[in-house]
């Protein structure tokens, strides 16, 4: 009898180790889950990869997926405004899974512009939308796997990483980015400063030309400034701006060198989608919204309320949480796994995708866009 009751108490007490074991694996369960969501945004590069492979109609690839597919399907799948806990915070950030999703991103489009140059060098007869397509198709790649991966990483002190942001950039002709955005864009964004704040009433177009042209003078000022402060000439190798337009010219060399004169054009063109693509994002993240001039003479710090955010759960995956906007204004440093939302951040009424094809139209973006934008308080 006595056995039996201690058999009975020992079972009654591991009964809830049991039941906290389960509940711990259904934790981790979810929490893979959550995590190999990211995994969705190769569907991108997949579909690029098919619009080169099948060709024809199916040329544009991954513009059916970013600017066509997502955009229907967030009209219709709820904003998640859901933030992690604060103790799995740390330990997301750490984990190298997401850091190893962001650097494949490279050979992937190496990849992909490897094949769209044997493509055109083998003289296949293309028609004018195939090459329309493709170019088109490459460029959104040359934008989203690497301009805004580049821009995740190029945050980040590691020289690594730092190496990684450069080779994302380069097929975009784009390497000043990572000084005018982390030193410039950071520093006077929301403020007539920044180029690449977009002004209230101001298009797509004309903001295009803007922001390209200011930022890349910019970068040259910025990086002069800083030889300057350390005592160097400007006009010397230390001036990344040289190297950076060293670089790009070697690659361009090498292109044509490789692949002919019309490959040369092509990844000109694929450079300049790419270009526009990150064009496009800065407008929608920042327009129409400016800090306060203070008694000072200084601009109010930055604050969630100067970015425009977006919760939006398919663009916050194919974007690595670039749509988390205002927390990444907030804290530049701060991983995109673990980006949060923030109340006071001002919301667009759709996605970042979607966002992007209605600036196309101003009237139609001004109609949707105008009235939302806070007015300064001086």
């Amino acid at each position: 009898m006595r056995d039996d009751s201690i058999s009975a108490e020992q079972r009654s007490a591991g009964q809830p180790g049991a039941e906290q074991s389960s509940a711990v694996h259904r934790a981790e369960q979810r929490s893979a889950v959550r995590d190999a969501k990211y995994l969705l945004a190769y569907l991108l590069p997949a579909a690029a990869f098919a619009g080169l492979y099948f060709r024809g109609v199916w040329s544009p690839g991954s513009f059916y997926l970013a600017f066509v597919i997502i955009p229907l399907l967030e009209l219709v799948i709820p904003p998640n405004v859901e933030n992690l806990p604060e103790t799995e915070e740390n330990q997301l950030a750490k984990s190298r899974f997401f850091d190893y999703l962001l650097y494949l991103n490279a050979p992937v489009l190496y990849g992909l512009l490897y094949y769209f140059a044997t493509i055109l060098k083998s003289g296949v007869a293309l028609s004018g939308f195939e090459l329309v397509g493709l170019t088109l198709n490459l460029g959104i790649m040359a934008g989203a796997i690497g301009i805004n991966v580049a821009h995740e990483l190029g945050h980040r002190p590691g020289r690594f990483d730092q190496l990684m942001a450069r080779i994302l950039l380069l097929p975009s002709l784009y390497l000043h980015f990572n000084i005018e955005h982390n030193r410039g864009h950071h520093k006077h964004v929301a403020t007539d400063a920044d180029p690449a704040s977009a002004r209230k009433g101001e298009n797509i177009y004309a903001f295009w030309w803007r922001s390209v042209s200011g930022s890349y003078l910019n970068a040259w000022r910025i990086e002069a400034e800083r030889l300057h402060k350390l005592g160097f000439p400007v006009w010397s190798w230390r001036n990344e701006m040289l190297q950076f337009q060293a670089i790009q010219l070697v690659w361009l060399g090498g292109i044509a060198f490789f692949f002919g004169w019309t490959v040369l054009l092509f990844a000109v063109l694929v450079a300049m989608g790419g270009i526009l693509l990150l064009e496009s994002v800065n407008y929608i993240e920042h327009y129409g919204l400016r800090r306060r001039l203070q008694a000072s003479g200084r601009y109010e710090p930055v604050s969630p309320r100067h970015s425009w955010n977006s919760d939006h759960q398919l663009g916050r995956i194919f974007l690595y949480e670039l749509t988390r906007h205002s927390d990444h204004h907030y804290k530049a440093s701060r991983k995109y796994q673990v980006l949060r939302h923030l109340e006071e951040s001002p919301q667009l009424p759709v996605g970042y995708p979607a966002s992007i094809v209605l600036s196309l139209a101003p009237p139609l973006w001004f109609r949707m866009m105008d009235g939302r934008v806070p007015e300064v308080v001086e």
